[in-house]
């Protein structure tokens, strides 16, 4: 999947760059346009009782400057680790040319019952989408 995204000024630092918790926010702009894309509700995604996916870890690593204007693409890979986490691969490049990749960024998500905060293995909804992007 490839997700399309213009940089706008709230994105930006005094410097006139993206501001680096940004990047992870835009990656994660790209997560939920799947997931709708397969059919997830988000709304109830998000607020179901029975299971939250936490990000458990985020990274990112930056080559080139974005600035406000820019029209980037955010393409990902997705790595099932076990049957309650995985791995989102993010890799962020202009939209409009052939330019090495701009930011490559990694996220891990954990299925946990919201209650008591124990890992559960990830709803079905979740498996389906996972196997999708194989």
């Amino acid at each position: 999947m490839k997700y399309q995204r213009t940089i706008r000024f709230q994105d930006t630092d005094a410097a006139g760059v993206v501001y680096f918790a940004n990047v992870l926010a835009i990656c994660h702009e790209a997560y939920e346009a799947s997931l709708a894309e397969s059919g997830i509700d988000l709304r109830s995604f998000f607020r179901d009782p029975d299971c939250a996916i936490p990000i458990v870890r985020a990274s990112v690593d930056f080559f080139r400057p974005m600035f406000c204007g820019d029209v980037v693409a955010v393409s990902f890979k997705v790595v099932e680790l076990s049957d309650s986490e995985f791995e989102i691969a993010y890799e962020l490049v202009a939209a409009d040319s052939n330019t090495p990749t701009l930011a490559k960024a990694l996220t891990r998500h954990v299925g946990i019952e919201p209650t008591r905060r124990r890992r559960q293995s990830l709803p079905p909804a979740m498996q389906k989408w996972l196997q999708s992007l194989k």
